[in-house]
């Protein structure tokens, strides 16, 4: 089973040939290879080792020797994360969720009706997972709960990456699994907005409305901005994003969104007044 950043690699192989103007049978002749086996390295059938990604690196003109490391790295991990023990358990874009997070160096999120994933209390977790539809057996519950607050522990890791949420008031005001559980969770937002490498902002009912209004984001940036990937939440489940368009117009609105939201102490009243209301 491939994971998403594996097919991300081939699909930057491919982006790196098609730039180049070349086709497959032509990357072939480069490395003495049958052109078939560059098909399989773009959509990560195969593996592709340093040495014959360099080799097709230069074959395309590509210059950028940031950009190449970070596919190099890429290529040659051989690492397993904590997700694969879920495997099997959980649908695969929990899993690339997971991965996507765990290699990021920053992470920047808006949430319209519920609170980020990695700032959720257990308990409201398991709210927002009671309304999944169609109903999820309890061990399966259970299991995506387990799942999510293991993914928090990345903002408790040492050099892990900074993450910045802008959170509309109406994610605030939802009472996921009623009031004592929204209490909890607004206090433990709270806590996370204090910490250094988390930054809470509030987007309130007045700033009216502002694009991408109907969507869940969450953008995370790679080693290289050539390497940032948007995710998207979707009744069906997570989609990724990483053409350079798309990438682009989702850097412009996270900041046009972050733009209309108070700042972070303002941020901090705010949820604390909402929650002293509770």
């Amino acid at each position: 089973m491939t994971t998403a950043r594996q097919r991300r690699l081939g699909a930057e192989l491919r982006k790196m040939r098609e730039a180049a103007g070349l086709n497959a049978r032509e990357a072939a002749t480069a490395l003495g290879i049958d052109y078939t086996k560059v098909s399989h390295i773009e959509t990560a059938r195969t593996g592709v080792g340093s040495d014959r990604l360099r080799v097709l690196a230069n074959s395309y003109g590509c210059t950028d020797e940031a950009y190449l490391q970070a596919l190099i790295s890429m290529a040659t991990e051989r690492d397993h994360g904590w997700w694969e023990e879920y495997r099997g358990m959980l649908p695969a874009g929990f899993l690339d969720l997971s991965e996507l997070e765990a290699k990021a160096k920053g992470l920047r999120t808006y949430q319209i009706a519920h609170l980020p994933g990695l700032a959720q209390t257990e308990d409201y977790a398991r709210a927002v997972f009671n309304f999944t539809f169609p109903r999820l057996e309890e061990n399966h519950i259970d299991a995506r709960i387990e799942h999510r607050m293991r993914r928090a522990h990345i903002l408790d890791r040492k050099g892990g990456p900074h993450f910045s949420a802008v959170i509309h008031e109406a994610a605030l005001r939802m009472k996921f699994g009623g009031t004592a559980t929204t209490k909890a969770q607004l206090e433990h937002l709270l806590t996370l907005s204090e910490r250094p490498n988390c930054t809470i902002r509030i987007l309130t009912f007045d700033a009216g409305g502002f694009a991408g209004s109907g969507q869940a984001v969450l953008f995370a940036q790679g080693d290289v901005p050539q390497l940032d990937t948007v995710q998207i939440d979707s009744a069906h489940g997570a989609d990724f994003l990483d053409a350079a368009a798309q990438l682009n117009t989702y850097r412009d609105l996270l900041t046009e969104v972050e733009s209309r939201s108070l700042e972070t102490a303002q941020s901090r009243d705010f949820i604390r007044e909402i929650a002293h209301k509770l």
